[in-house]
């Protein structure tokens, strides 16, 4: 019965406010004119942020397969790789659990000699809570990595 009790309160603790989500999601693309090797050859090192993101990079751990953490603007931010594919990876904020963000960096095909860049971003608006400051925060986010890409397209369609 006390077993019963304990559960009935650990689901009543996390179905209560204080731990609901309002998951938000973010999709950001760019086209670049260069095969998709090209532009992944220039943008997809896992310390590339720095280049196109302006933000201090080093790897931790890892050799930049699953499991590789980098450190960035000098110990704000640890981020862990978990996913990766020949054009793409996935990060999460292991420090960083209450906002449960995860980032994915990816390079598609988009026609002969042509390739697609997407951002894609999955976080945690509730600790935001208000509206306008959800809208506000969405707003930063959407600018800082609009930003981002075209830096890689540029990055990418370098000579």
């Amino acid at each position: 019965m006390k077993r019963i009790a304990g559960c009935a309160a650990l689901l009543a603790l996390i179905a209560s406010p204080s731990f609901a989500a309002d998951y938000a999601t973010l999709v950001l693309t760019t086209t670049a004119n260069v095969t998709p090797e090209k532009a992944w050859s220039r943008i997809g090192d896992y310390c590339a942020i720095k280049d196109w993101l302006g933000l201090a990079c080093k790897i931790t751990k890892g050799d930049g397969a699953v499991g590789t953490l980098r450190d960035l603007d000098n110990g704000r931010v640890v981020e862990m790789m978990v996913a990766k594919t020949p054009f793409s990876y996935t990060y999460i904020q292991p420090l960083n659990p209450s906002n449960l963000y995860h980032g994915t960096l990816a390079v598609e095909p988009d026609g002969a000699g042509h390739s697609r860049i997407v951002y894609t971003i999955l976080y945690d608006q509730e600790p935001l809570g208000t509206e306008e400051a959800k809208a506000a925060g969405r707003k930063q986010r959407t600018d800082r990595f609009t930003a981002a890409l075209a830096k890689m397209k540029s990055m990418a369609e370098a000579p």
